[in-house]
């Protein structure tokens, strides 16, 4: 005997697209470049380039007090926001500190994604009549029948 074959139904993907959605996807990437980088979006891909080391002079007595020799040593600069022109010229340094930033920065940025989907839902179940008068009487007959609010 034999069992009879399920019949698998395959998801679609959606036929329009959704600003609001593209809204919230946009508030979670500012708020990990934020967190990760230091700096926005825009400012991760278009920011200067300007990680790097720099040897900084300690004058006299800088490591050993006691000696009276002069020392220097390496600082990182730059660090405060990274850019992706930092992660192409810099990848270990880049790459360090944004490690850092995603320790330090991990509890804010959790709160703040759970906030934004909160925020997201709550508005999409208040604003559902608005948004429903808006992508029928605005969208579709200015945009066709591919893009919602």
């Amino acid at each position: 005997m034999t069992m009879a074959r399920r019949k698998t139904t395959r998801r679609r993907s959606p036929k329009s697209f959704k600003i609001l959605n593209a809204l919230e996807a946009l508030a979670y990437g500012q708020i990990i470049s934020v967190g990760i980088t230091g700096g926005g979006l825009m400012e991760f891909l278009t920011g200067a380039q300007d990680l790097g080391t720099k040897t900084v002079d300690l004058g006299i007595g800088g490591f050993r007090p006691m000696s009276g020799e002069s020392g220097s040593t390496s600082m990182v600069v730059g660090q405060d926001q990274i850019s992706l022109s930092d992660f192409a010229s810099e990848p270990t340094l880049a790459i360090s500190q944004m490690t850092s930033n995603f320790t330090q920065n991990i509890v804010p940025m959790a709160s703040a994604a759970l906030f934004t989907g909160l925020a997201f839902n709550v508005g999409r179940r208040v604003l559902r009549r608005p948004i429903n008068n808006i992508n029928r009487n605005i969208m579709k007959p200015l945009l066709g029948a591919g893009v919602k609010l």
